[in-house]
């Protein structure tokens, strides 16, 4: 059977590909960029491990573009505090966004309607790295595998319980999926921080959540989580001893993986823009940086503009389709 992947991504929202050259690009050249202070907007708050990642990204631009390159913080609504401060901001390049997979791929299928046009407000640079999900469980839970929790679900209908952090966010629809591909029915609790997400799963408030070891690491770490499976094809270097979902005895199609982006508006020079992506590309390959993504249990995207392209639109067309088939929508 084919394998369905879930990192977030549109079909249709790319038809004009975030790549393309623009067709009305300010006269800025690249040797004037960048003239003055760079900011990058991340609605992602202090201290996550994505914020993390942003910010070591601007110490070492800084120093790339002999300039200050700051990361200001505009966490919550969904992303769209972030996002709306973005489209308010600086045109020429001097503000950058970064976004999750789900602001670009999602909530365009979710939501009715959104404060921003994906295909024309965003020039996606390069994704910043990739993380997969975890089923993760409380340290005593008595399910040792995914093939235990399935079970218990099937004898249970709508009585077991996980969560997330917000609707049609990728926990929610890789879990939607889950039971879509195994024949259950359970409880979404939805959060408003996944600190509290995890903490409740470690209390056994929860019967389980998909978590990233970024999101996850410090109570797993203390041993009041634990992991039953990675959600994907193979297991993860970082953590050989924690089996696939298929391994663990759940459904073989079921993948989840996360990724953020570096984004700058549509309409810049070409040149500044290539500029951005051959800088931002050097920095993302160096040593550092993979030591930083093991932090957070991250891994290195590397994806040209085609592969990337090709990437969303292919997973953008199966991320629909789930949305559709759970009849998940926002006004």
């Amino acid at each position: 059977m084919r394998r369905l992947f879930l990192t977030l991504a549109t079909a249709g929202m790319f038809a004009l590909s975030p790549y393309t050259a623009p067709s009305h690009a300010f006269a800025q050249s690249t040797t004037e960029w960048p003239a003055k202070p760079v900011r990058i907007i991340t609605p992602f708050p202090s201290g996550a491990g994505p914020e993390v990642i942003a910010r070591v990204l601007a110490e070492k631009l800084s120093k790339l573009w002999s300039t200050q390159v700051i990361v200001e913080n505009r966490p919550g609504g969904n992303g769209f505090i972030a996002i709306t401060a973005f489209k308010q901001g600086d045109k020429n390049g001097y503000d950058l966004i970064q976004l999750d997979n789900v602001h670009l791929t999602a909530y365009p299928h979710v939501f009715k309607k959104l404060p921003y046009e994906p295909a024309s407000d965003f020039e996606l640079l390069l994704p910043l790295f990739k993380a997969s999900f975890f089923f993760v469980v409380p340290t005593n839970s008595p399910y040792k595998s995914v093939g235990d929790l399935v079970a218990d679900a099937r004898a249970k209908p709508g009585k077991l319980n996980y969560g997330s952090w917000s609707i049609g966010n990728p926990v929610h629809i890789a879990s939607q999926l889950f039971q879509s591909l195994t024949g259950t029915q359970m409880q979404h609790v939805v959060y408003k921080e996944t600190s509290q997400l995890y903490s409740d799963v470690a209390s056994q408030e929860l019967a389980f959540a998909l978590g990233t070891y970024g999101t996850t690491q410090a109570l797993h770490k203390v041993g009041r989580l634990r992991y039953i499976a990675v959600v994907g094809a193979k297991r993860l270097d970082a953590f050989p001893d924690v089996p696939t979902v298929r391994e663990s005895g759940g459904p073989a199609e079921l993948e989840a993986i996360g990724w953020t982006a570096l984004a700058a508006p549509r309409g810049i020079a070409l040149g500044v823009t290539e500029k951005m992506r051959r800088d931002l590309g050097k920095v993302l390959a160096e040593p550092e940086m993979a030591q930083r993504y093991t932090t957070f249990g991250y891994e290195y995207f590397p994806a040209s503009s085609e592969q990337f392209n090709a990437h969303m639109a292919d997973e953008s067309a199966r991320f629909a389709g789930v949305i559709r088939k759970a009849n998940i929508t926002l006004d």
